[in-house]
């Protein structure tokens, strides 16, 4: 198998938590290389961010990388986080500009991913390897599709050491934009984003948020099965796996999977894989 990592979100309840190590206990077995945690902007999350990459890294023994996003966050709060983040063994980081928060007034003192990169760097030296997003289809609030390729690359130049990108289901448009940023010089890893399919609808709302576009023969072949979730499942996990080989035939260095805590759809695509 190729190398692959899982991301989860802090929970913030018991039943939350429960569900959350639940998906650990199945998912851990496939020997991921580490899992990351997401963060909220402007401390939403924050508290049950830190909790979670204790938990992880302590109870379950996995290497963890937190995400990390500029956000509403100050230089020092940003370098208290990295101190507490080393002080807890992790050497990996996921940096992210993220979103500014509802109802606040300030982004924080970084812009830019790559500010926060370079921040990190300043900060902490080499201990992290940094990671970047990366978005095959182009950010949802970029200017244009060269502008987002630069920005890529001022991430990259700014000390990231690989990158994951937003998830997809079009192939072609992860290689294009492998070729795109190779002719700009970059090259650092970076690997796919993976989504698997659980509830169609659920993420069909997910991608309308974020951009990412489900092709109109998966929307299609999906409404033919109508309330049939089983039917639904196993056509999802199909097109995943499918998806999924094709990228590590091209090339891809890795997989990335977004679990949104649990573990059945993203198991079934590393069955199929497997068997393949």
């Amino acid at each position: 198998m190729p190398a692959i990592s899982f991301e989860f979100f802090p929970p913030k309840t018991d039943e939350q938590r429960a569900q959350l190590d639940a998906a650990v206990a199945r998912l851990k077995p496939h020997a991921p290389d580490y899992v990351s945690v997401t963060f909220g902007a402007g401390g939403s999350t924050l508290s049950y961010t830190d909790e979670t990459v204790k938990r992880l890294r302590v109870e379950h023994g996995l290497s963890v990388a937190p995400h990390l996003s500029c956000m509403g966050g100050t230089r020092a709060e940003i370098a208290a986080l990295l101190d507490l983040y080393k002080a807890t063994d992790c050497r990996r980081i996921v940096a992210l500009r993220g979103d500014l928060p509802s109802g606040m007034a300030s982004p924080g003192d970084f812009r830019y991913a790559a500010e926060l990169v370079a921040f990190i760097r300043e900060h902490s030296g080499n201990h992290f390897h940094i990671e970047v997003a990366a978005y095959p289809e182009t950010h949802p609030q970029a200017e244009n599709a060269l502008h987002d390729l630069h920005h890529f690359k001022a991430k990259v130049d700014a000390g990231a050491d690989g990158a994951i990108t937003q998830y997809f289901f079009n192939a072609d448009a992860y290689f294009r934009f492998i070729d795109d940023v190779t002719k700009l010089g970059v090259k650092v890893p970076i690997v796919p984003g993976i989504m698997p399919i659980a509830n169609f609808s659920q993420l069909r709302r997910f991608s309308e948020q974020c951009g990412a576009e489900i092709p109109r023969w998966i929307v299609k072949r999906m409404q033919a099965h109508g309330d049939d979730a089983a039917a639904v499942r196993d056509l999802g996990a199909d097109v995943v796996a499918e998806l999924c080989q094709r990228l590590l035939d091209g090339g891809a260095p890795g997989l990335h999977f977004y679990t949104i805590n649990r573990a059945k759809a993203t198991i079934s695509v590393l069955e199929r894989l497997a068997a393949r």
